[in-house]
């Protein structure tokens, strides 16, 4: 059995499981008050280059629709790709938490925003039409849902025009870790350099055990935030277990190192794919027939058109992976993913591939 279903199904990273043992000794105050909780502000603080405030979470769903909550009113409107995890995925938290808040998709390319595209959305609402609602926030997910990654420019087109409107910026970066890793930046170039007020950043997916977590760039949202989690049953009893997670994830940049992991081997299966089987005496060959991939692979996930017969027979070889359509599957590779199962995958295919065409 080789798991390509998803990149939380995989181990929690040793360093983070370290830090929730050494976290239990002794006694601490709760609800945040404890000196883990304190030292993760500062962390991150000196992480992102200015001031934040972190709220440990439990979930990437509490973190994205709890933070859209704090941003918009409830008769807001929030502008997503028609990808996005907030519009496809999470039962509609968003206008659960949010008292109403509506999602708007917006088109683009590979789960992406498209800056034209979400300018004429909005100006088929103009100010005081009462009737509409009232656009409120764009939501950007980084990497993307079909596992592509916005480039920095990308990002700073979207954020002008939705300053244009006064619209706030939230980020869903559940993949942020794998995002960073494929730019070759700073976090704060990706986030609020980028116009981003706040970032819902996962670690659950990329070697974390059970913690995800919100910063916030903009203290004006910080209170209204915290009510939200209150409220919604997100804070943290014994706070100190949360905290030493988001420590022990950044310490010494496991984060971007397991990001870096999960990427390379979606980048070998990729390859693999679209070189096919080497012509002899060369080491590159032609491309899969049959086999496509959908959207380039800039993060940790593969999406793949290819014959029903073939996804038949990879699971019959014991190859997990989620099927999203009748000649669509995806691959995801975790932090914990070898070489060897990227391989055997890539193995599989070519075996395969010429009895299901």
């Amino acid at each position: 059995m080789i798991d390509f279903r998803s990149d939380n199904t995989g181990r929690a990273a040793p360093q983070i499981l370290k830090a929730l043992q050494e976290a239990n000794e002794g006694t601490a105050p709760g609800y945040g008050a404890d000196p883990w909780t304190a030292r993760l502000q500062d962390r991150f603080s000196e992480l992102f280059e200015r001031r934040v405030r972190v709220f440990p979470v439990a979930t990437g769903t509490a973190a994205n629709a709890l933070s859209l909550a704090s941003l918009g009113p409830p008769w807001g409107l929030v502008y997503c790709s028609e990808m996005a995890h907030i519009n496809t995925s999470e039962t509609n938290a968003t206008g659960f938490f949010g008292g109403g808040l509506k999602l708007v998709a917006v088109a683009g390319e590979h789960g992406r925003i498209d800056a034209r595209a979400l300018a004429e959305r909005l100006e088929a609402i103009g100010p005081g039409q009462i009737h509409r609602g009232e656009p409120a926030v764009v939501s950007l997910t980084q990497a993307t849902d079909l596992g592509a990654v916005y480039p920095l420019d990308e990002l700073r087109r979207i954020a002008a025009v939705a300053a244009k409107r006064g619209l706030r910026i939230h980020m869903d970066g559940s993949r942020f870790a794998n995002a960073l890793a494929r730019l070759e930046c700073s976090p704060a170039e990706a986030s609020w350099r980028c116009g981003v007020d706040i970032l819902s950043l996962g670690a659950t997916k990329n070697g974390g055990a059970l913690c995800d977590a919100i910063v916030v760039f903009r203290p004006e949202f910080e209170d209204r935030l915290a009510v939200q989690l209150r409220r919604a049953g997100h804070t943290w009893s014994k706070m100190r277990f949360a905290s030493a997670q988001l420590l022990a994830y950044v310490e010494d940049g496991l984060w971007l190192d397991l990001g870096r992991a999960a990427n390379r081997i979606a980048a070998r299966i990729a390859a693999g794919v679209e070189e096919g089987t080497p012509r002899s005496g060369t080491s590159r060959g032609t491309p899969m027939a049959g086999i496509r991939l959908i959207a380039p692979v800039e993060a940790n996930e593969i999406f793949l058109e290819l014959p029903a017969a073939l996804m038949d027979a990879l699971e019959a070889e014991g190859f997990l992976f989620y099927r999203r359509g009748p000649r669509l599957a995806r691959f995801v590779c975790r932090s914990d993913a070898t070489e060897e199962e990227a391989d055997a995958l890539l193995a599989a295919l070519r075996r395969h591939l010429p009895a299901a065409s």
